[in-house]
């Protein structure tokens, strides 16, 4: 069985993560709350340090790494940008090398960013094959690899966007989480379920990437088909062994598949109700809501918006399109 991640794990990365991530605000949203009859909260993951929550998961990792050894020089890992952001700037703060491989849909906008971090990248037709091909590189080169999602440290990192939404609201009683590969869920799920009695934690899936509703059905990791989406950061097979899938099924109340157009609708109205920019896997969290599938009704609810790094013609072809 994998190692499980607890509250003293978040604990500590909320500890040793200071000074890389920053504290982000959990704010109310009147539209959201009036369309679901819920008490929304969103927390704003889309101004964390390099527009993602992933530098959490990234910085607790390699300072890990770091402490256990610190001659390390570089590090290898698969993303589809926000991950691999995250882990050339903590590799930059720690002084380790990164390569990053990316699927050829990565956005331009995460791309020039790994540019000016100067992280090292190579292209891949997808993300499963990005992801192959780390794993070939790292037995190859004897570097070490982190996960975007199926690593202790990094689930431990993500698990702090919680433990804040807790610190600051400790009524919160439902958690609404964007579902790629699992790391942010499982995070949240693990901090829900040691300080929240009775507390309910639900992951939107891409319906474009449904790999968690399809191992749930299976009882295992499967290979699902993946097709383009707007949540192009949660779009991917997850790797067979992934920690993730435990802790998922273990922890977890509810796995929603999102519709795309319910993704294009939270982008598009997070922009002109709440003037936040959101990416499409972090507007995948509110599409549940206004997806009409979940009662929320007399809920307090947290939902996580993980990020913003979204290339302005999508945003333009989003608000072009109008209403769904």
């Amino acid at each position: 069985m994998p190692r499980a991640v607890e509250l003293p794990d978040v604990a500590a990365a909320a500890r040793r993560i200071v000074g890389s991530a920053w504290r982000t605000p959990l704010v109310p949203s009147a539209w959201l709350s009036r369309i679901t009859g819920a008490d929304v909260w969103l927390k704003l993951e889309t101004v964390q340090a390099t527009g993602s929550f992933k530098i959490r998961g990234a910085a607790n990792a390699v300072a890990r790494l770091k402490e256990a050894n610190p001659s390390i020089t570089g590090v290898t890992t698969a993303s589809a940008g926000n991950h691999g952001l995250a882990l050339a700037t903590a590799g930059r703060r720690f002084g380790v090398n990164v390569r990053v491989h990316l699927p050829a849909g990565a956005p331009d906008a995460k791309r020039q960013s790994l540019e000016r971090l100067g992280a090292e990248m190579v292209d891949a037709p997808t993300y499963d094959e990005a992801e192959a091909a780390a794993q070939d590189d790292v037995r190859r080169t004897g570097t070490t690899f982190v996960s975007a999602y199926s690593h202790p440290d990094v689930i431990a990192g993500a698990g702090t966007v919680a433990l804040e939404m807790l610190e600051e609201r400790p009524d919160l009683d439902t958690f609404v989480v964007p579902l790629g590969g699992g790391g942010l869920l499982s995070g949240t799920a693990a901090v829900v379920r040691a300080l929240v009695q009775q507390g309910t934690v639900i992951g939107a899936e891409a319906d474009a990437s449904p790999v968690f509703t399809g191992a749930l059905a299976a009882g295992r990791p499967v290979t699902v088909d993946v097709r383009p989406t707007l949540a192009d950061g949660l779009a991917g097979n997850m790797e067979p062994d992934s920690v993730t899938f435990h802790l998922v099924r273990d922890l977890v109340d509810r796995v929603l598949l999102v519709r795309e157009t319910f993704i294009a609708r939270a982008m598009r109205d997070l922009i002109l109700q709440d003037r936040l920019v959101a990416e499409g896997a972090a507007a995948t969290a509110a599409g549940a809501l206004l997806q009409g599938d979940l009662d929320l009704r007399g809920r307090r609810v947290g939902v996580i918006l993980s990020g913003r790094n979204v290339d302005g013609r999508v945003l333009h072809r989003v608000l072009a399109d109008g209403p769904a």
